[in-house]
């Protein structure tokens, strides 16, 4: 169904729930067009622990400014032990292809910021930057068990009571570069034999999930960047569309249209999907009616009330 479930048990860099990313937003902030919203969501087993997020992990969201799907902007987060129920993180920004692709370059733009266990969400600011970490309630809906018995929809929003790790950035547009359109992605670097590997990634909802039909798929995709998708891919998910009945041309075509796997975003607009990705956007029953040409009727399920209308903006955690 969508990037809750993949990943997870896949490879041994990922088997960490704390590494896993749920979903990834992005938005122009309400009211305010000049300023933009990035939100990556971690952990779909939160709150078992407040150790929700790995401190030896980087968590970074990519920029793509000039449309060949390599990173040329890479915002890093890092964090710090639980220590006495309390934990910290780090912001550093990296512009510059090689800056980009170097984990240890880069300016800290915000340092020992606070992370949020309770409800009450703790924020920091830097300049013209905002930050946010903590447990959150998880802004996803959709009926998984419906979709899986052949769309017959239950009716029930299966994530309305979950949890996830929310990292929330607001940043000014221009730290997105001098072109408005972008394309932005999502990764997870993990320890493994003694370096950092991209052990989990996210782009558009869903595509890992629902595209990638085993396990060695889904390994190479969750360790590979978007700009390597259309090697290996692009003719595994025209089959897809083509066994949902499109003929071959239009198959191709839609394959190509989801390769390489970023989440457009043109900062000037706030339309919404497949403009970046705000947090009410109906998703799933977007995806489900290009894959099957509008012949699976809507879901029934709506987007959750309890979106806050300020910075994070996620809800509370349940």
């Amino acid at each position: 169904m969508a990037h809750h479930v993949s990943g997870l048990g896949i490879s041994p860099t990922s088997l960490d729930p704390r590494s896993h990313i749920t979903d990834l937003y992005v938005f122009q902030k309400p009211d305010d067009a000049s300023r933009t919203i990035l939100v990556i969501n971690v952990n779909p087993t939160s709150p078992i622990t407040d150790d929700a997020v790995d401190h030896e992990s980087v968590y970074e969201l990519g920029v793509d400014t000039d449309a060949d799907a390599v990173t040329d902007i890479a915002f890093r987060i890092r964090f710090s032990p639980v220590q006495g129920h309390e934990q910290t993180a780090s912001l550093q920004l990296a512009t510059g292809r090689e800056a980009a692709a170097d984990l240890d370059a880069g300016d800290t733009v915000l340092l020992d910021a606070p992370v949020t266990f309770g409800s009450e969400p703790r924020i920091a600011a830097a300049g013209e930057f905002r930050f946010f970490a903590g447990l959150r309630s998880d802004p996803f809906f959709a009926d998984p068990v419906g979709a899986e018995n052949k769309f017959q929809w239950t009716g029930e929003d299966f994530f309305a009571d979950k949890n996830v790790f929310g990292i929330v950035l607001e940043v000014p547009n221009r730290a997105l570069g001098p072109n408005p359109r972008v394309g932005v992605w999502a990764r997870v670097l993990v320890p493994h034999d003694g370096r950092l590997v991209q052990g989990d990634r996210a782009g558009r909802p869903g595509i890992d999930a629902n595209f990638n039909q085993d396990d060695d798929d889904k390994r190479v995709w969750n360790q590979q960047e978007p700009s390597h998708d259309r090697e290996g891919f692009l003719a595994k998910f025209a089959h897809v569309f083509e066994h949902a009945g499109h003929p071959e041309d239009r198959a191709n075509a839609l394959a190509e249209s989801l390769l390489p796997d970023l989440l457009t975003y043109d900062y000037a607009s706030a339309e919404g999907f497949p403009n970046g990705r705000n947090l009410t956007d109906d998703v799933i029953n977007m995806g489900i009616a290009q894959l099957s040409n509008g012949a699976v009727p809507h879901d029934g399920l709506r987007p959750h009330t309890d979106l806050r209308t300020d910075f994070p903006y996620l809800g509370n955690p349940h």
